[in-house]
């Protein structure tokens, strides 16, 4: 049994498949069912009241003689060979008549007697309907009715074949979406207008297509109700077109949209219009929207419905156009349709003649009845013989309407389609040729209806698309919701990020106080002419963003904007503007710049002369050698950063011409000694060569040129000894030998009586010398990660400026007991190491109180109670203000944190 609801799902469905059946598809449908009933009338008539009558021959030698003789056939041929009355003369009668012997005599009954039961002509009966009758007298209705079965089959084969009804199905899904969708008539409407704005006149087919929501065809063809005049539809929801009316339905009129047009409001007059011709209406002018005039925008749920809708066509458009599967099989169901009517009629017309009323039956039945002729009538013979002829009729026909199929789809390029009438009227030039299996279905849907396919270029119009996303960004991203957005970085400057968006929201330009601006992953990010608005705007991130400029942004920008961060993919993907910012002072470039000769081709770094003001030009990517174009900007430029990603740097000599920098970082690079084009950089004073494969510093000697040296940063690499010759860096204040494999640390390190911090940490050393006490600068030790069992009573009694002093993960056993003369000392991090006890002496140090103490919890409770309390207590914002010097350098290995931030530390420590 099936329920309503399958039987009501099954119907829509069929409803839906007419958009893609022409004209001669429904008239092929319609001679099917007459097929179907031409032979189910048949097979009725045959069921119940198809039969034969026989009647005896008499064996009479001159009767039977004369007889065959009459009918020019031999014995063995008159018993199973059918008679026409229609095309052989009648035959002599067989039972001559018997006349009276006197004329007196009394009259007998007239006919012949034969001496045979009513049970012996029942038998007779039956073995001649099987033996004299044709087989197709007998079987033409099952025949008929099997063969129409066939062509009804393989007219909706395309429908229900798996490979082609998924795409059909998904195709006739977004027709109807497409239809209903109330950007639709908001495009095509605005399509109209653009028209009428360039003086072209609109002609009558395209006259149609705009008033189609006006016009409601559906009472045209099915008649409502009185009560429904009343009801207006809306032109925006797209359901008041009949073509995609839902058989379900008991209205054609869709409730009105939330958000009607102007052209919605005349729609209930043309109902009226059309509907009631009785009554007499007032004349009333069709409103024509005004260009000019604001239209209602879309609401949020409309607006996500269309975008949704944009890229499921999108998707849909890519799956089709790869295959031509849905054309293929179409052809192939036209062709069997063809070829069976071609057989039909080739073995059904010689068989026409077979079907007469008399038929001569000889069976084998003389014992029985004792007689060996019999002359049987066949009672349906005629009517069977013309519903045949009907019958052939509807096939020819049938063939008519498949031969004309072929030779629409010979004579048509149904595997391409294109929207040449809107790029004729100028409305749409944008929509892209379709081809295979889309253009095939946009064909055959034109034969229902070529409005569909003007509904359909909506959403492959990528100017159409673009408009959406702007209303959409406008009614999303408004002023009040950029500013809740805002947010500060460290400097305190107001910044804001956008990610992932279709393109710039107008609102975003009217934030005037905004510093700051990213823009993450949007693919439209033009930057209008309004940015000169944001007047307080001066630094930009660009993050694989291919933002284009308008001439007043470009010049607005050339004057503000003075930092600006690149993130692409490769170097074609800069924009030629950049190189135009007369006033950017900080360049940060990440990306893929080089190729096989060097620097990639697409960079054109001959333009950066234009950079007048360039300080600081930060790289990251894989670069084979230092362009030597950057000595165009050489009189500017104090800071380069090179973050090569561990490709190998080979060519530096572009260094020889940046005599002006005073910073030069080269991470990544995989150098294994130092360049030599460093002795010409005389003016640089912080040199960064981290994460290199650097084994040996023998050329430290060369660096001694560099009279302005005072941070010189190789953690991570390969050091295995630092030479003597390190003591020639006498300016030097910070030295960074972290994450190297360093065993022993020479005497000369410690003539540096200017360096302030020192990073040891993650080597091989066993003993730190007790020449460190020179170090009275020293602000800052690391040491963590180390092999060190003790460390030198020198380094508490004369580094007397020390504040962080990291010793974690060594081997140590005891502190020295002078360490409470450490009075600056602000952060200790013992943690990791075979400590027993803590000498009391840490109370001494005021700065160590409210977290700055790393230490197990354990440890804690070995120090007096009062040492105790004074090293947890929180210390008073007076105490750490004193403690600290106003202008405390930063440390990048050993980093400053909290009071609120150590004392959780230490009590995450105690859980543990």
């Amino acid at each position: 049994m099936f329920t309503l609801s399958e039987l009501a799902c099954l119907n829509e469905r069929q409803s839906s498949y007419k958009l893609l059946k022409p004209w001669w598809e429904v008239f092929m449908d319609y001679l099917v069912v007459l097929m179907l009933m031409v032979s189910v009338l048949a097979g009725t008539l045959l069921l119940s009241r198809d039969r034969v009558v026989c009647l005896p021959i008499q064996p009479t030698p001159l009767s039977s003689n004369l007889s065959l003789a009459s009918l020019g056939t031999s014995p063995e041929d008159v018993r199973t060979a059918p008679t026409s009355p229609a095309s052989s003369p009648p035959p002599q009668p067989l039972f001559p008549p018997r006349l009276p012997s006197s004329p007196g005599a009394k009259s007998s009954p007239r006919g012949l007697r034969t001496n045979l039961d009513y049970q012996q002509y029942i038998y007779i009966s039956q073995v001649c309907y099987h033996e004299a009758l044709p087989w197709f007298s007998r079987f033409f209705p099952y025949v008929a009715l099997l063969q129409s079965l066939v062509l009804l089959a393989s007219g909706c084969f395309w429908f229900h074949f798996p490979l082609t009804s998924s795409r059909i199905e998904h195709f006739l899904a977004i027709l109807a979406k497409c239809s209903e969708s109330p950007w639709t008539s908001r495009a095509l409407s605005h399509a109209a207008r653009l028209d009428r704005g360039q003086g072209r006149p609109v002609e009558d087919g395209e006259k149609e297509e705009e008033e189609e929501g006006e016009r409601l065809k559906v009472h045209l063809l099915h008649p409502v109700p009185t009560a429904s005049l009343t009801r207006q539809s809306s032109l925006d929801s797209g359901t008041d077109s009949p073509l995609l009316v839902r058989s379900g339905s008991t209205s054609t009129a869709a409730p009105p949209s939330p958000c009607p047009s102007t052209l919605s409001r005349t729609s209930s007059l043309s109902t009226l219009s059309f509907t009631d011709t009785g009554s007499p209406q007032p004349q009333m002018s069709r409103v024509v929207p005004d260009a000019t005039r604001p239209t209602a925008r879309l609401d949020r749920s409309d607006g996500e419905q269309a975008r949704a809708l944009f890229e499921r066509v999108r998707r849909f458009r890519a799956h089709c156009e790869s295959s031509d599967i849905i054309y293929k099989v179409y052809i192939a169901q036209t062709v069997f349709k063809v070829l069976k009517v071609v057989l039909i009629v080739s073995y059904t017309t010689p068989l026409l003649g077979s079907i007469t009323f008399i038929h001569v039956c000889q069976p084998l039945s003389h014992a029985l009845t004792g007689y060996q002729a019999f002359e049987c009538t066949h009672a349906l013979a005629s009517v069977l013989h013309k519903l045949l002829v009907v019958y052939l009729c509807l096939v020819g026909l049938f063939g008519l309407l498949g031969l004309y199929t072929l030779s629409w789809i010979c004579h048509k390029s149904l595997r391409k389609y294109s929207f040449q009438c809107l790029h004729e009227t100028g409305s749409m030039l944008d929509v892209p040729d379709l081809c295979n299996d889309l253009a095939f279905l946009l064909h055959m849907a034109d034969q229902y209806d070529p409005l569909l396919a003007h509904r359909l270029s909506v959403f492959l119009s990528p100017v159409s698309e673009t408009r959406l996303l702007e209303e959409n960004l406008e009614r999303r991203w408004g002023a009040e919701r950029l500013r809740g957005m805002t947010t500060c970085d460290p400097q305190g400057r107001t910044q804001l990020q956008l990610v992932a968006l279709s393109s710039l929201p107008p609102a975003l330009f009217t934030l005037s106080q905004l510093e700051v601006l990213k823009l993450e992953l949007i693919a439209d990010a033009k930057l209008p002419t309004q940015i000169s608005n944001m007047t307080a705007l001066r630094e930009l991130h660009l993050y694989h963003c291919t933002a284009a400029l308008e001439p007043g942004a470009l010049l607005h920008l050339q004057e503000r904007l003075e930092v600006l961060h690149l993130t692409f993919t490769q170097a074609t993907d800069i924009p030629g503007w950049v190189y135009s910012l007369r006033g950017l002072q900080e360049l940060h470039m990440t990306g893929h710049l080089g190729c096989e000769s060097g620097v990639g081709r697409g960079w054109a770094l001959g333009s950066l002369r234009q950079l007048r003001h360039l300080r600081v030009l930060t790289l990251r990517a894989s670069l084979q050698r230092i362009p030597a174009e950057l000595g165009e900007v050489a009189g500017s430029l104090l800071r380069l950063e090179v973050h090569n990603e561990g490709a190998r740097l080979l060519v530096l000599t572009g260094l020889r011409r940046l005599a002006g920098l005073t910073e030069l970082q080269l991470q990544g690079c995989q150098l294994e000694r130092l360049p030599s084009a460093l002795l010409a950089l005389a003016g640089l004073r912080s040199l960064d060569l981290q994460h290199n494969c650097l084994r040996t510093l023998e050329e430290l000697l060369s660096l001694q040129h560099l009279r302005r040296l005072s941070c010189l940063r190789l953690a991570h690499n390969r050091v295995l000894a630092l030479p003597s010759s390190v003591g020639v860096l006498r300016r030097l204040e910070l030295l960074d030998l972290a994450h190297n494999e360093l065993q022993s640390l020479p005497p000369a390190l410690f003539t540096l009586h200017r360096l302030r911090r020192l990073y040891l940490a993650g080597n091989l050393l066993e003993v730190l010398p007790a020449e460190v006490g020179s170090l009275a600068l020293l602000r800052e030790l690391d040491v963590s990660g180390n092999r060190l069992e003790s460390l030198p009573a020198e380094l508490c009694t004369n580094c007397l400026e020390l504040r962080n002093l990291n010793v974690s993960f060594n081997s140590l056993g005891t502190l020295p007991p002078d360490v409470g003369s450490l009075n600056q000392l602000s952060q200790l991090d013992l943690r990791g190491n075979s400590l027993e006890q803590l000498p009391a002496e840490l109370g001494c140090c005021a700065g160590l109180c409210g977290g700055g103490l790393l230490v197990e919890n354990w440890l804690l409770h070995s120090l007096p109670r009062h040492v105790r309390d004074l090293l947890t207590r929180p210390c008073s914002s007076s105490t750490s203000s004193s403690s600290q010097p106003p202008s405390r350098p930063e440390s990048d290995s050993f980093p400053t944190f909290s009071t609120s931030h150590w004392s959780f530390l230490l009590a995450a420590e105690s859980r543990i």
